[in-house]
């Protein structure tokens, strides 16, 4: 027998680091699969990587967007194995043909991102954050260098201040549509879908309310998805002409096709094409279903259940990236007639002893109903002395518009394993569960998700899973901010965990980046109307309600919550006395990206944890700590 907390584990940070993969795209390119994938042990960049096992684009090259500052869609190829991609370091864009150095397709300055090659056209959204007012728009670039020294050969399709994602050519190259919004809302809240003649005028503003992810089916059907009725369904537009000639709906479903745009890269659905669809459903967790021409439908067995991208499709193959509940992220082909489906990369059975399938639970909270994955305590070869109870972290995703889906993770069975439970909290302004629980959060950030990570963890004291006296919080960015508000309101949590946390929200609002420059208009309220709310529910304002230890986690060169929120409120907790650490990663943005950042974090937490709640974290079983 021995303590919760104590358990000898076979799963130690270095391990987490490079565990699985992270995809980013995936493309048929000939006869192979190439993929993004983000390498940890070199920096953390992006590398793209071929199912024959080559390094496609090898260090110290990486493929990332910064356009909107999360970035997405930072590479492209054609079938004869051609790469485009976004350079992190100068954000311009790079042609690489097979066996040469890449060379550079637009000149330095703007930030690239979102990129398409549609019919041998190469098409990228385009940012230049150094023009006032900032100047964004859908641009295509030639690819033969030309734009190097003449950057008039770069065709400007569309152009404004307003921000755009998704630009998608019909077959015959002579329209193009996109989704747009203008960034006093969010494109969750209000996104709108145009189409217009290549080089000519908008010819089609569909009325939507918030757009995801156009797709031609053929030269007079346009796909997309939109929330009208409260779920992000798909729809097809008939044109006759330039004229929309029907506009209906394809397969609705009680679920979700899409969720925030916060990247550039994502695909919810592809078409095929004979005209049926691959399409993802969200209903807390994912499923993958193909649609007939006649709207009727059959789920496609896949293991994949968490955050999956239709990334390409070739005849009847699918690539789909993402997570599942038994199986680590990765990357599978699927052939949608045949079954058949192959582990591209990525993408092991979990040993279920170790890391066994989360549990849905869902817990009665102020506002009604809060959903969340129940990770308990799991290792074979330890158990705890009779009548102890576990010690457990609730963990806060980030967004606040985002979810967890319930999918195995090494980072979390580095904490189960050793005897400490998690519970992964999907509060009121999650996606994945419709727009009604989404919009749970307007007007109320700092009150509705605090209120249902605190009836969270009282639920699991309640009960009897877990010790109410040993229950920790850690989150990320947003969540990094209801960690904090949350022990601001004291009484449940015992210690706090932030990463990249917001604490000041007036500061926030001023100093932090475009995409998100009026978001805080929906989640708090406009300024300066509603300044004296964001001065009452900032955390950094009551520090000196917090009484418990509290790590704090963040990168130096983060653009979208900056350090001095950090510092602000290390220096409050200072003030009052109480226990704290802050640790600044240099070379580090917003979210660990490298290998010994993360290896740091994750060990400083253990230990943290273990001080906090009175017990010795084991080194057994080559654990590196």
């Amino acid at each position: 027998m021995q303590p919760y907390g104590t358990w000898p584990s076979p799963f130690h940070a270095a391990d987490i680091a490079s565990s699985a993969p992270r995809i980013d795209g995936s493309r048929f390119v000939g006869d192979e699969i190439w993929w993004g994938e983000s390498v940890p042990t070199e920096g953390g960049r992006v590398s793209v990587r071929s199912s024959t096992g080559k390094v496609v684009l090898p260090a110290p090259w990486s493929a990332r967007s910064r356009v909107h500052e999360y970035g997405g869609g930072a590479w492209a190829a054609d079938a004869d194995g051609v790469l485009y991609f976004v350079d992190a370091g100068d954000q311009r864009v790079y042609r690489m043909l097979p066996g040469e150095e890449p060379e550079p397709l637009t000149p330095a300055g703007p930030n690239h991102g979102g990129l398409r090659l549609q019919h041998g056209r190469l098409l990228a959204v385009r940012e230049n954050l150094s023009t006032d007012p900032h100047l964004r728009g859908i641009i295509e670039i030639p690819t033969d260098g030309s734009a190097v020294s003449d950057e008039a050969a770069i065709r400007v399709l569309i152009q404004g201040s307003a921000f755009f994602a998704h630009p998608a050519l019909s077959p015959d190259g002579t329209r193009i549509a996109w989704v747009e919004w203008s960034g006093r809302r969010m494109p969750w809240q209000e996104a709108r879908l145009r189409v217009a003649e290549v080089g000519g005028d908008v010819f089609a503003d569909i009325r939507v309310r918030a757009a995801l992810q156009p797709e031609w089916i053929c030269d007079t059907e346009l796909a997309y998805a939109d929330d009208p009725t409260g779920r992000w369904n798909l729809y097809r537009l008939h044109f006759d002409g330039t004229d929309v000639a029907a506009t209906e709906p394809i397969s609705p479903a009680d679920a979700d096709t899409g969720y925030g745009l916060w990247v550039l890269g994502n695909r919810w659905y592809q078409p095929l094409a004979d005209g049926r669809i691959v399409a993802v459903r969200t209903n807390g967790s994912d499923e993958v279903v193909l649609i007939e021409r006649d709207g009727s439908e059959r789920r496609i067995e896949v293991q994949t259940t968490a955050h999956v991208s239709v990334d390409d499709v070739s005849g009847t193959r699918v690539l789909l990236s993402g997570g599942g509940a038994g199986v680590s992220a990765g990357l599978w082909c699927v052939d949608v007639d045949s079954g058949d489906v192959e582990r591209v990369r990525g993408g092991q059975p979990v040993d279920e002893r170790w890391m066994p399938p989360a549990t849905r639970i869902t817990l009665e909270g102020a506002n009604g109903p809060v959903h969340a994955f129940d990770y308990p305590p799991s290792n074979p070869d330890a158990a705890a002395p009779e009548g102890e109870l576990p010690p457990y972290i609730v963990f806060v995703h980030g967004g606040p518009t985002a979810h967890v889906a319930g999918a195995a993770s090494a980072a979390i069975a580095f904490y189960t394993s050793r005897g400490i439970g998690v519970l992964d909290v999907n509060y009121g302004g999650s996606t994945g569960y419709g727009r009604a629980y989404r919009e749970r959060l307007d007007g109320q950030w700092g009150v509705a998700d605090v209120d249902d990570v605190l009836a969270a963890a009282r639920g699991l004291g309640d009960s009897g899973r877990a010790d109410p006296k040993r229950i920790a919080i850690r989150g990320g960015s947003a969540g990094g901010w209801t960690v904090l508000a949350a022990l601001v309101r004291g009484g449940v949590f015992s210690a706090g965990i932030s990463r990249y946390g917001v604490t000041d929200l007036r500061a926030l609002a001023q100093d932090t980046h475009d995409f998100e420059k009026y978001y805080l208009d929906g989640l708090v309220g406009p300024l300066p109307a509603a300044e004296q709310i964001y001065i009452d529910r900032s955390p950094l304002t009551h520090a000196e309600q917090i009484d418990v230890p509290v790590l704090l986690l963040q990168g130096e060169d983060d653009r979208v919550v900056p350090l001095a929120q950090s510092e602000s409120i290390r220096d409050a907790l200072a003030a009052r006395g109480i226990p704290h650490e802050l640790v600044v990663y240099p070379g580090e943005g917003h979210g660990f990206r490298r290998a010994e950042t993360i290896i740091d974090a994750l060990q400083r937490e253990l230990r943290f944890l273990g001080e906090v709640f009175g017990f010795e974290p084991s080194t057994g079983s080559g654990i590196a700590l």
